[in-house]
């Protein structure tokens, strides 16, 4: 395969954090990230910040708020 250039790599990097690409897609924008320093940086801001949401969206709001919450959906 051949490197798929900068422009896709980014356009495409959420779908490739999440495997949501195509195999092939998926392969041109590993390959060029095994390459490309600049995009590797921005893959690597891409996990990091992706770990942080996944671990926030685990932590359970304080009861007071949750409470506070659902008394206003109510």
């Amino acid at each position: 395969m051949s490197d798929c250039g900068c422009e896709k790599a980014k356009a495409e990097l959420e779908e490739y954090l999440h495997r949501e690409l195509s195999s092939a897609d998926f392969q041109d924008v590993t390959e060029h990230l095994e390459h490309c320093e600049d995009c590797t940086g921005e893959h690597l801001v891409g996990i990091t910040m992706t770990a942080k949401m996944q671990k926030a969206c685990q932590e359970k709001a304080p009861e007071e708020l949750r409470s506070a919450i659902l008394s206003q959906l109510a």
